[in-house]
């Protein structure tokens, strides 16, 4: 599996990283830090065979996404384990899910993740991940404190998961 992912500037990345550390912290679930997950919101997952498929599609999105503003105003649940913030979906946010999913959906030998395609498609930054019961409503308390935070993508990149690798990464003008 393959993540091509958003990444944000970085007074974003310091709020963002702060949650995942205190939620960490508070419920002793250190999946995000111990996997050096970064900050990100995944704009596609892709089942291929190997990253050199998936590489020159990439690479073609150079120039044809710019850095914009997105507003993160919600914290959410995937039950039972995962606990995210979310940015309402803007045009901006729309436009470069599609032209993602435009550029990799017609790979040979490859199947993007029906969550990942337009219109299917949940916008969500992953704080904490793995979580039991107990862990989950101890991560919510922390997020009690929420304010929604303005923020700028800067860079996409593609990524393997589980460990959570980079391949390779495409900076926004």
């Amino acid at each position: 599996m393959y993540l091509v992912s958003a990444y944000f500037d970085s007074e974003t990345n310091k709020i963002l990283q702060e949650y995942i550390n205190k939620i960490a912290a508070a419920t002793g679930n250190d999946f995000m830090v111990k996997n050096n997950v970064p900050p990100h919101l995944t704009l596609s997952a892709i089942e291929a065979r190997g990253v050199d498929v998936l590489l020159p599609a990439f690479d073609s999105l150079a120039g044809e996404i710019k850095q914009g503003e997105i507003s993160i105003i919600t914290v959410g649940q995937l039950m039972p384990q995962v606990i995210y913030v979310a940015p309402y979906l803007n045009d901006y946010l729309s436009t470069i899910e599609q032209r993602v999913f435009d550029c990799l959906a017609g790979i040979p030998e490859t199947t993007v993740s029906n969550y990942y395609k337009p219109l299917s498609w949940l916008p969500h930054i992953t704080l904490a991940k793995t979580l039991t019961r107990e862990q989950m409503l101890d991560a919510v308390k922390v997020m009690q404190d929420f304010k929604s935070i303005k923020a700028k993508i800067v860079k996409i990149g593609l990524a393997k998961v589980n460990p959570h690798e980079d391949v390779s990464e495409i900076s926004l003008c």
